[in-house]
């Protein structure tokens, strides 16, 4: 399967994507990064059994991820992406662009991680009627309601201007989790919009609580074995699935052998081919309503 990069202008602003697609979709995936990279985690460099794109296309889908509002070609415009609601228009419309007249299936469904939750989580609140009801589901993973201890202690001292010690080792341990050639940066970004400070800072005190429950679509929630940025105990889920009480599923996926990075390791092929198969399980409840998914 063939990733093509595409560079789309919407509203005057540059939005940036890699895009594999299949010739007749059983629907659209659209795949949003989280902090420190770009659509390129979705297609890890050298690594092509580990590409989510190539994985999806194989299986039927066309998927695009997005370079995220203030990443990749519209970096350099800060006053475009400053705002939720601008990026959220953003996203949408880059995708609308991206496709023009190709086919996409039963809709669309949204995947994001860590950072790319709060973008995949607000355009999934987003009222229905005015995408003309074609949201399928969503896949969320590496976020979380409640910071892990660790990650709490070090995101005090956190600023702009200087990361704090020790958090290589929550995004990236176990090493041996992952390809030599991604732990050596192979896709980290290097960079954030101005936005992301407040948007970190807002999201699982604030955002995430207040914009779960407007999301009525069938939530997949995945935790990576050894996560270690978000508290993932039985009581956190549980906290965080009453927070989706208007989806009409919300299913959690361990991913075992995974670290924070869930689609860079070894393992991510297992975890894409999860998520590939709640995609169809959304698809099959579209195509027939009136049978109940698994």
């Amino acid at each position: 399967m063939t990733v093509q990069p595409r560079v789309v202008i919407v509203h005057g602003v540059p939005m940036s994507a890699l895009v594999a697609e299949a010739p007749e979709p059983r629907a659209v995936i659209v795949a949003i990064h989280g902090g420190g990279t770009t659509a390129i985690y979705f297609d890890c460099p050298g690594h092509p059994p580990s590409s989510f794109l190539r994985a999806a296309a194989a299986h039927g889908f066309t998927a695009v991820a997005l370079d995220r509002p203030g990443y990749g070609s519209s970096a350099p415009y800060p006053e475009a992406v400053a705002r939720p609601e601008q990026r959220v228009q953003l996203a949408y419309s880059a995708v609308d662009r991206i496709l023009g007249e190709r086919p996409r299936g039963a809709g669309v469904f949204l995947m994001g991680h860590s950072g790319g939750c709060e973008l995949t989580v607000r355009m999934a609140a987003e009222d229905r009627a005015e995408r003309g009801g074609d949201l399928l589901g969503i896949e969320l993973a590496g976020t979380g309601r409640h910071y892990h201890p660790a990650a709490r202690d070090m995101l005090k001292t956190a600023t702009r201007e200087r990361r704090p010690t020790g958090l290589r080792e929550l995004l990236w341990h176990p090493t041996e989790l992952y390809p030599p050639e991604v732990l050596g940066g192979a896709t980290v970004y290097p960079g954030a919009p101005p936005y992301e400070d407040l948007m970190v800072s807002n999201w699982a005190r604030q955002d995430f609580p207040a914009l779960a429950p407007a999301v009525r679509v069938p939530v997949h929630f995945s935790i990576a074995e050894h996560e270690k940025v978000w508290q993932t105990d039985t009581s956190a889920m549980a906290e965080i699935e009453s927070m989706f009480s208007s989806a009409p599923r919300f299913v959690v996926h361990h991913q075992p052998r995974a670290g924070h990075n869930i689609s860079l390791g070894h393992t991510a092929a297992d975890y894409h081919a999860t998520v590939l198969g709640f995609a169809e399980e959304c698809v099959v409840a579209r195509e027939s309503p009136d049978v109940e998914a698994g």
